[in-house]
């Protein structure tokens, strides 16, 4: 197990990677079952079997196909994560896979969730980051009569968790974007912000396209194809289908507002790029006027005839200041100093 996957795991026991295996009842929890008692359970009528694994093992898995029948290439991709989310069907159970998303050191990290829904039971495999669904199983166990509705229930209570999760990540983000617009205006952004700008907008695509597939997901979950959902649960996987929309707008509007802030940015500094232009040229023409008179008075040729009169010198004096004090009012005027 990785060193993220322990942090966010909240689960009190991690043995040989079984977070948890249960056996509920009318939606209460009756026992806690070893791995090879699972199928037995399942096919109790009315007993669900939750079973719950983290990065588990090839092992371990094996152990599990055998109580289900699990297809092999559901298996295959359940042990090897970074895989887009998805729904398949293989013959009578659901392959499902889906990302979770937590915010670490200011980075967007990613792990998953594959799930195996059939005939009385459900199996959540998790990779990566991710926060526990102790808290899923605690708040539903709670309420039995919700939880009484089978593992399609489950299934829903697991995805909507999921989305849920990537409303605080979200959040977040635009407190950090939030303070990058507030400081836009006031000075022009450093190699450094633009490289957090960047990696802000990178990982709110990458957050889009991992929650964007769920609706296409979701849609399959509201299809009358899936004989493992009743038609009941159809409403609930709409829900989790507006909620997944929600997060796709807030996103875009994030990603918007960054896109935005930095052409202000740009746009800021190539007005103060053009302020001290305006002013390097105005004290240019400036210095201009007593460098050029004394240029052309300080040529050493024999006739030159305001050299020989009396008050030539106060008078070229005179016209600098004045034609500078001249040129110096219109820039200011004009608002280039």
């Amino acid at each position: 197990m990785t060193e993220l996957a322990r942090k966010f795991d909240k689960d009190p026991e991690l043995e040989g990677g079984v977070v948890a295996s249960s056996v509920y009842f009318g939606g209460r929890r009756i026992a806690d079952i070893p791995i090879e008692e699972a199928g037995i359970w399942a096919t109790k009528e009315g007993h669900v079997v939750w079973i719950g694994l983290l990065e588990p093992d090839r092992e371990l898995l094996l152990r599990v196909q055998r109580q289900f029948n699990l297809h092999d290439l559901a298996i295959e991709d359940a042990e090897h994560p970074h895989q887009r989310p998805k729904i398949e069907q293989y013959g009578d159970a659901l392959f499902i896979v889906a990302r979770t998303a937590q915010l670490v050191q200011g980075r967007v990290n990613f792990g998953e969730t594959h799930m195996f829904v059939g005939k009385g039971y459900i199996v959540s495999v998790r990779h990566g980051v991710s926060t526990s669904y102790a808290a899923v199983r605690q708040h539903w166990e709670s309420c039995p009569s919700a939880l009484a509705k089978g593992e399609d229930f489950i299934l829903y209570a697991i995805l909507d968790f999921i989305v849920d999760n990537y409303m605080p990540v979200l959040e977040q983000i635009e407190e950090e974007v939030d303070l990058i617009e507030d400081g836009v205006l006031a000075r022009p952004m450093t190699a450094k912000d633009i490289e957090r700008l960047y990696m802000l907008r990178r990982d709110l695509l990458r957050l889009r396209n991992a929650a964007g597939p769920l609706v296409e997901v979701c849609r399959r979950l509201t299809s009358a194809d899936l004989p493992q959902l009743r038609p009941a649960m159809h409403p609930l996987f709409r829900d989790v289908t507006d909620h997944i929309r929600t997060v796709l707008e807030k996103v875009d509007n994030l990603r918007e507002v960054l896109a935005f802030a930095f052409e202000a940015s740009l746009l800021v500094g190539q007005s103060q790029e053009t302020a001290i232009a305006k002013k390097l040229a105005s004290w240019a023409a400036i210095l201009a006027v007593p460098t050029a008179l004394a240029g052309i008075y300080g040529m050493n040729f024999n006739d030159m005839p305001e050299l020989h009169f009396e008050y030539g010198y106060p008078t070229v004096l005179v016209a600098i200041v004045t034609i500078c004090s001249i040129l110096y009012w219109r820039f200011r005027k004009n608002g280039w100093l």
